[in-house]
């Protein structure tokens, strides 16, 4: 049996650096207290663009484009090493840690961002790195689509694990790739929350008989920065839960009882009826000419 620590603490809003700091003194309180598990929310580093929920499309565009400019400069760049620190602290502390966080392209124009979730080893290595397949809704203005390059489910200390963020969890067929894989712990790093975002984390519970821990991302209007654009109008009042967070960790004997009873992937396997097939080289952004 392992233990594991859901980290419910806001991000330094916009500052990639200090954030990558705040992870890493989480990840030391985690493992101090005996986690070997620690699970960070949905683009962790260096937040959730909160705003594209209450921006206006028009009227708005000049407040957006000045947050779009700072999320840029502020995102995740893989191969220059911002997320060393975080690997070296999972390496210092023994610890496996999945962490969200926006990701700039580094293959193309270098200006697409991605909503991605990186599992780190133990020994501090970059295990997988998925890049969410399909944002929601508004998402799309500010993040592009990930491929099926990063379904993976990663052997660590802890178990096998799989990630899907947010609303990409409500995709059947992504889910039945990660449970083909021997899936035994699932991840979900979220903004949702509430009783049907819970309902559907235990459905996947059930459906898939893996342990399943959601992180959600927990943000009060006073976590934004004294120069956040536009503050007062927007936020107006510093008490605000922008997010309540709503994270959990379903029941792991009932899990483990029903892996007992039943292998999900090879009961319902029915290739002579249907097959899955997942693409899985990895796609280019889209160039314009």
């Amino acid at each position: 049996m392992f233990k594991v620590a859901v980290v419910q603490q806001p991000p330094v809003v916009l500052d990639r650096a200090q954030t990558v700091n705040r992870a890493v003194l989480h990840v030391a309180e985690a493992a101090a207290t005996g986690a070997t598990l620690v699970v960070f929310p949905e683009t962790f580093i260096p937040c959730y663009p909160v705003w594209i929920w209450r921006l206006r499309p028009g009227s708005d565009a000049s407040v957006t484009s000045k947050l779009h400019a700072r999320l840029l400069d502020n995102s995740v760049s893989v191969g220059r090493g911002d997320l060393a620190p975080l690997c070296d602290a999972a390496r210092e502390h023994r610890v496996t840690v999945v962490c969200g966080f926006n990701e700039r392209d580094e293959d193309a124009s270098r200006g697409t961002l991605y909503n991605s979730v990186a599992v780190i080893g133990a020994d501090g290595t970059l295990l997988n790195k998925h890049r969410k397949l399909m944002p929601t809704n508004p998402e799309r203005m500010v993040w592009g689509f990930g491929d099926g390059s990063s379904l993976k489910v990663v052997d660590t200390p802890c178990g096998r694990i799989g990630t899907l963020m947010c609303w990409e969890n409500f995709m059947p067929l992504a889910r039945y790739a990660l449970y083909a894989q021997g899936l035994e712990i699932h991840i979900a790093p979220t903004y949702d929350s509430g009783d049907g975002w819970i309902g559907s984390l235990q459905h996947i519970a059930r459906e898939g008989c893996c342990w399943v821990i959601g992180s959600g991302t927990v943000m009060r209007a006073s976590d934004l920065p004294a120069d956040f654009p536009e503050r007062d109008r927007l936020y107006p009042d510093a008490d605000e839960w922008i997010n309540e967070g709503d994270s959990v960790v379903i029941d792991l004997d009932a899990v483990a009882a029903a892996r007992r009873r039943i292998d999900v992937a090879g009961h319902y396997a029915r290739p002579d009826v249907f097959q899955l097939h997942v693409n899985r080289q990895p796609q280019s952004p889209v160039r314009f000419a």
